[in-house]
């Protein structure tokens, strides 16, 4: 089996789990436990695009939120 992912025809979508990371994701494979769909099924430049627009800061959210703590100390 070939790697979905250097089929630039397929079909894809985003995913983000809980700390707000993002994750390109073939559309034919079921969305894994953690993870919702944050732009449903499309082509892969879409998908780059939207992560690219999206997903600012690519620390966990988790550590955001501790350096936003430790800030304010």
């Amino acid at each position: 089996m070939s790697n979905p992912f250097d089929d630039k025809s397929a079909s894809f979508q985003v995913l983000v789990n809980e700390e707000g990371q993002h994750s390109l994701w073939p559309a034919f494979i079921a969305v894994p436990a953690g993870w919702t769909v944050a732009l449903a099924a499309t082509d892969r430049a879409a998908c780059d695009d939207f992560i690219e627009a999206h997903w600012r800061d690519m620390r966990p959210r988790s550590l955001v939120a501790k350096d936003l703590d430790a800030a304010k100390a």
